[in-house]
């Protein structure tokens, strides 16, 4: 008999028995594709980077002020500057100075290989 696990607030439903389950399609990982995946991971487990990269995910292709990001996630600018520089560090974000102001884009390449890797796209 397949029981099953439904964990709501993440939208993710793990199957065990008979049911599918969860696999690495492709196989194990090896050390360089690790250590990538890994540095992606690592910038994305702060809540604050999270919230970040979602606003200017939230903008598609359209790049995002720093300046703009202070206010709706209620953090200083220092602050923004710190996490963004871990994220475009990691590679899921690009950074572009337009005068005074750091503006960000995604980089799609970036949540391509995390969706490869969770095989979830």
């Amino acid at each position: 008999m397949a029981t099953t696990t439904d964990a709501t607030a993440t939208g993710f439903t793990a199957r065990t028995g008979s049911e599918e389950c969860c696999s690495l399609s492709a196989g194990p990982v090896d050390t360089v594709d690790a250590e990538k995946i890994a540095s992606l991971f690592k910038a994305l487990s702060d809540p604050t980077r999270l919230r970040l990269l979602s606003h200017v995910a939230a903008q598609g292709c359209e790049s995002v002020c720093a300046c703009d990001l202070t206010e709706p996630l209620g953090i200083s600018q220092p602050t923004v500057s710190h996490h963004m520089k871990k994220l475009v560090g990691a590679g899921l974000l690009t950074r572009e100075q337009k005068g005074r102001w750091a503006h960000y884009s995604v980089v799609p390449s970036a949540f391509a290989e995390l969706r490869a890797f969770l095989d979830i796209a």
